[in-house]
């Protein structure tokens, strides 16, 4: 197992990324720094080491694999679309011969949409799509992982407060924390103007109010 954050966050910025990105799924990579950060700070909090974990909306896996990484039981890999599977199924492989680690019986990779994923678990990890394509996205990923979890942990652009402290409510959980970063995003899309452009997200811990 992964003994410091620092070792972590290494590992998971060497794995491969997307290499054909859909604009319309807002396929991005999810940042290695603020990744090992949210995963250190969830594997304190009791949420990670022997738990049964999904990632939803998984792309090449970075939240799942950093959870296998710090103990986690077993990792539900969920995503629709298959090439990024292929890819995570790389990564697992190299993160196994450079951790020393075994992932077998602990990945499992479902390529489906997450709206038909419905296995319980005891915690979500998820970068969905913020909305900004195809609205409510945000919004969908927040009630799966609401129905499937009691502990969810939630990446959205900063100034969803309002929003994520609502439905969160209506639905029984309340915020326990809440981790704020300047995401670098790199230039993959053709309207991108920089080369890496930083948008300022959150992570929200998300609990269920009865929550044991």
């Amino acid at each position: 197992m992964i003994n410091s954050k620092s070792s972590l966050a290494i590992l998971l910025s060497k794995l491969k990324s997307f290499e054909n990105p859909e604009i319309k799924a807002e396929q991005y990579t999810t940042d290695s720094e603020a990744a090992a950060d949210v995963l250190w700070n969830a594997f304190y909090l009791g949420d990670i080491k022997g738990k049964v974990i999904a990632d939803l909306g998984c792309g090449t896996g970075i939240l799942g694999l950093g959870a296998l990484l710090l103990g986690a039981k077993k990792v539900f890999f969920v995503d629709s679309d298959a090439r990024l599977l292929d890819i995570l199924k790389e990564n697992s492989v190299f993160l196994e011969k450079h951790s020393g680690m075994s992932f077998n019986g602990k990945a499992f990779f479902v390529n489906k949409d997450v709206s038909d994923f419905g296995d319980r678990v005891d915690t979500v990890l998820q970068n969905p799509p913020f909305g900004t394509r195809k609205k409510h996205a945000d919004r969908d990923f927040l009630l799966k992982s609401f129905s499937v979890s009691g502990i969810v942990y939630s990446f959205h652009k900063s100034g969803s407060d309002r929003f994520i402290d609502s439905l969160s409510g209506d639905m029984g959980f309340g915020i326990t924390h809440l981790w704020h970063f300047n995401l670098p995003i790199k230039a993959v899309y053709d309207f991108h103007k920089k080369r890496i452009h930083r948008i300022r997200v959150g992570c929200w811990r998300l609990e269920k109010k009865n929550n044991a």
